[in-house]
């Protein structure tokens, strides 16, 4: 059984939005997608497809959450299920990890140069 506020919060979280930030792109007050999204009230189609396509996904892809997000998010992944998988995303998401990448490595560098200075 398809239970639509759980993929709905599957999907949210995979694109790293958090409720308020998802609201706003769908000119909705974040309680009343916190609404929705805990069950407590069921959204009209209209919502539905506004949702989806502030995340990026078509409706087929969203009602295929269960299947399409059990991948994502997990430590236990090889590196090549990880690339594979970041090779599926779009260029803006491609770009953002690569961003935080890089990012990461320099914080890396930096740390271990400092270090070599200071032990020096």
């Amino acid at each position: 059984m398809i239970v639509l506020n759980s993929i709905l919060k599957k999907a949210r979280e995979v694109k790293g939005l958090s409720q308020k930030e998802l609201a706003g792109l769908i000119d909705m007050a974040q309680p009343q997608y916190n609404r929705i999204e805990s069950g407590k009230t069921d959204p009209s189609f209209s919502v539905v497809v506004k949702i989806a396509n502030a995340l990026g996904f078509s409706l087929s892809e969203l009602f295929k959450a269960d299947d399409i997000f059990t991948d994502v998010n997990t430590y236990d992944k090889t590196l090549m299920e990880k690339l594979r998988f970041l090779d599926s995303l779009d260029d803006v998401e491609k770009k953002s990890i690569y961003t935080l990448i890089d990012s990461l490595i320099s914080k890396k560098k930096l740390k271990d140069n400092l270090t070599n200075l200071i032990a020096s």
